[in-house]
């Protein structure tokens, strides 16, 4: 299908990418994130050694992941392109080995990759095992709004039309074996998020109980990574992107 398509980008966003299914089956994530990115490295190179050399100089295969690779942060500091990898759940770990392999192909084969780690995304149509799907649906369903542990764990979130500015930016502007972070510049807790979206339910769609009231807490998950935060001073200062949303501005839309 690859070779029929003919390309001359390439971007890798193919995941399995949910952390709670990762903790139950890892397989899956081994399968997909690991074996399925070194298939399409190998596909791929193949297919752009066999281009003529104009095509071969503009020839780029972006690859997508996540700020999940590089652990978890204290109450301060930020992910940067420099910060060492630190996984802490087989899904993380497979994204992090298959940052490994697309930085391993651009060193041994010069195949020009570009790699990326981004911060939460979310936007409409987003599936619904995601936090900000999950907490509007269980509300509009009138069910208990699953939160864990005290809901303090952080996020940096980024609107996935932010997300799809950046990745043009690099695809256009940017260095051929590098690393990018992208991040929002939106720092929330997993309970801020949800009493958010109740409150915007309670404008939108009033009832007679505030939504807030079908917040429950549950049991924490295993290895639960307590903070996310980007620098995205490198993407800002080299490539002249920044996100243009707010985290209420987002959400509304």
């Amino acid at each position: 299908a690859l070779l029929k398509a003919d390309p001359d980008l390439i971007i890798h966003l193919a995941a399995e990418s949910h952390v709670d299914r990762s903790i139950e089956n890892s397989k899956p994530f081994i399968d997909s994130n690991i074996l399925g990115t070194f298939n399409i490295l190998e596909v791929a190179r193949n297919h752009w050694n066999n281009l003529k050399d104009s095509r071969k100089e503009l020839f780029r295969f972006i690859h997508v992941s996540t700020d999940e690779v590089f652990g978890t942060l204290g109450k301060e500091g930020l992910f940067s392109e420099k910060t060492p990898f630190d996984p802490r759940s087989p899904y993380s770990a497979s994204k992090a080995a298959s940052d490994h392999l697309v930085s391993a192909w651009f060193h041994t084969y010069n195949f020009p990759v570009i790699r990326t780690n981004c911060s939460n995304n979310f936007g409409p149509y987003q599936f619904p095992e995601k936090l900000i799907p999950l907490v509007i649906l269980k509300a509009l369903d009138g069910l208990s709004i699953p939160i864990y542990g005290k809901g303090d764990n952080i996020r940096d979130w980024l609107y996935v039309e932010d997300h799809i500015d950046a990745l043009i930016s690099i695809i256009e502007k940017g260095t051929i074996g590098k690393n990018y972070c992208i991040g929002g510049n939106n720092e929330k807790s997993n309970l801020e998020i949800a009493r958010t979206i109740c409150l915007m339910l309670d404008k939108k769609l009033p009832r007679k109980e505030p939504y807030k009231n079908q917040i429950k807490f549950v049991v924490d998950r295993p290895g639960h990574d307590k903070r996310y935060a980007i620098d995205s001073k490198l993407i800002q200062k080299e490539l002249g992107w920044r996100p243009n949303n707010t985290f209420n501005s987002a959400i509304n839309k």
